[in-house]
Parts: structure tokens; C-alpha cells; sequence
């Protein structure tokens, strides 16, 4: 019963939390609204094309969104992959799959906008998803030869700079225009959302979250081991793929839309452990993908208003 208490009592503050990150989002900024005038025009629709209801409605709300939304999959993407190599430090950016994302979207973002004038974001993410998925195989192609997790971490370390390696060499050949977009999106930040990208990161990250949450059981089951999880009659093979494509197209989408995005994918998954005192799949993912947004939001909030104007 004291476990139940403190999954509920977690949960509650969480779902706190994220509502008064989403209040703060709205309300703070250059432009102060009051609590009253934003329920009005978010749930009446009043004062439409007042400079009050663009700056709620095109930029703030997409962002914090955006933020939201990305964030718990960043979340949920590290605690996939820390699960499939039993490692705490395993995560998007450690093996490499972030950098190879970057990479290949900088080199299509770099070659193909000189023939197409703008590049639409669902090609943004595909350019990711096979960036990720390929620094991923790489890893994995040495699975079977290695023996310590900790020898393919270090295998996925290198990918990573070899990926930043080759980005840095495109961005060195590339036009100064360019440069200037790739920097500023290799920095990471969700103040680029617009509705458009609301939409597609969640046709993408819902379905991804929810077929990951149908793998809680055997996740749970895989942390006892494999030899375990055979027993309880789990395609081991099936499951490592799809705990592999799952992973990485959540992370393939976080950095095509927000760029790469680095600490998330490994601090939310321990700090939500910490909290919750469990490691049960079924109990601790949807926490992990709630932290996830929660946590990104409060960072982009202070992000966009330490410094402000």
C-alpha cells in the first residue's frame, strides 16, 4: 500500500507540475497577460487578431507544446535504450544515435536545399530516423563480437564523434547561410515551433509512446534477464528490434524538430527512478514521459526568460 501511495502521490505532484509549467509558459514573457484574459481567448476565442491572443496562440502555446511533446520522448527514448543495454548511462547522444541524426539531416539540409527551395519537416525527420537508425546498426553490428556492454558504449561514444566529426567538415564547405541555420539549430531549442510542427511530433511521438508502453511486460521481464524473458516465451530478436526502431524514432524526431537535445534522454529516466523507488516498465513509463515534458518545459521557459529581453 506505502508503494501504491507514493506511485499516486508522484504522479499528482508530476501532473501539478505540468500544469503550472503550462500556465507559466502562457503567462510569462515580455508581454504580461492576465490569468483572466487568457482563459478568455484560449477557451472563448475572444479578441481574435489582438496582439494578445498571436502571441498566445502562435507562439507560445505551440511552443510549450512542442516542448511537452518532445520532451517526454527524449525521456522515454533513454529509459528504451538504457533498458536494452542494462546500462545507466546509455542514451541517444552516448551511442551515437543523436549525432548521426544531426549528421545526416546537416548533409541533406546542406546538398539537397541548394535544388529544393524549402525542406518540408516530415523529410527533416525521415533524414533523421535513417541517420539514427544507421549509427545505431553500426553499434550493433559489433554486438555479437563484443562482450562487455561497457566495450559498446565506448564503440557508441565513437560513432558519436565520428558523426560530429563529418557534420563539422560539412559545415566548414557549406554556405555562410547555411552555417548560420545549422548552428543555430545544433544548439537546440523548441522557439521554431509553430503548429505544423505540434502536429507532426505528435502523429509521431503518440503512436511511438503508446506501442512502447504495449512493451512494458516484456521490458520487465527482459530486466531479469534474457534467459527469463525466453522462458516467459519473448522473441528476444523481435523484441531488440523493436525496442531499437521505437528508440530511435523517438530521438530521430526530437532532433529533426528541435535539434539535439543532449541530457534529457539520460537524467529524466534516474531522476524519475529516484522518485518513484521502482524500476516496474508499467509504472515508471508513462511517469518517465511525463518528467520528460515537465522537465523540458521548465527548461525552456527559463531558457527563453532568464535572459529577456
Amino acid at each position: 500500500m506505502k508503494k501504491v501511495f507514493r506511485y499516486q502521490i508522484v504522479y499528482l505532484l508530476l501532473a501539478g507540475l505540468f500544469v503550472l509549467a503550462v500556465f507559466m509558459n502562457i503567462n510569462t514573457g515580455n508581454v504580461n497577460i492576465s490569468f483572466g484574459r487568457i482563459l478568455r481567448i484560449i477557451f472563448c476565442g475572444a479578441e481574435s487578431g489582438a496582439a494578445e491572443y498571436n502571441i498566445i496562440w502562435k507562439i507560445r502555446l505551440p511552443r510549450l507544446l512542442s516542448a511537452a511533446i518532445l520532451g517526454g520522448a527524449l525521456a522515454l527514448s533513454g529509459f528504451l535504450l538504457q533498458t536494452f543495454f542494462r546500462n545507466p548511462i546509455a542514451g541517444p547522444f552516448v551511442l551515437g544515435i543523436s549525432s548521426g541524426a544531426k549528421m545526416f539531416l546537416a548533409i541533406t539540409m546542406i546538398f539537397l536545399l541548394k535544388y529544393i527551395p524549402s525542406m518540408p519537416m516530415w523529410a527533416q525527420v525521415a533524414a533523421a530516423f535513417i541517420g539514427s537508425v544507421l549509427s545505431l546498426l553500426y553499434v550493433l553490428l559489433f554486438a555479437g563480437t563484443v562482450k562487455s556492454m561497457s566495450t559498446l558504449l565506448v564503440l557508441g561514444i565513437m560513432i558519436s564523434y565520428i558523426c560530429s566529426a563529418v557534420t563539422d567538415l560539412c559545415i566548414t564547405f557549406a554556405n555562410d547561410s547555411d552555417i548560420a541555420n545549422l548552428t543555430y539549430w545544433a544548439m537546440g531549442s523548441f522557439s521554431g515551433s509553430s503548429w505544423s510542427t505540434v502536429r507532426l511530433s505528435a502523429v509521431i511521438v503518440f503512436p511511438a509512446a503508446f506501442a512502447a508502453f504495449l512493451f512494458a511486460k516484456p521490458i520487465g521481464a527482459y530486466l531479469l534477464g534474457e534467459g527469463y524473458a525466453k522462458s516467459m516465451g519473448i522473441p528476444i530478436k523481435f523484441f531488440r528490434v523493436c525496442i531499437i526502431v521505437l528508440s530511435s524514432i523517438l530521438s530521430a524526431c526530437v532532433t529533426a524538430l528541435a535539434g539535439p537535445v543532449s541530457f534529457v534522454g539520460i537524467a529524466v529516466p534516474h531522476i524519475t527512478r529516484m522518485m518513484m523507488k521502482t524500476a516496474k516498465p508499467g509504472v515508471i513509463m508513462p511517469a518517465i514521459f511525463l518528467s520528460g515534458s515537465v522537465f523540458c518545459m521548465f527548461c525552456d521557459l527559463a531558457a527563453r526568460t532568464v535572459f529577456s529581453p
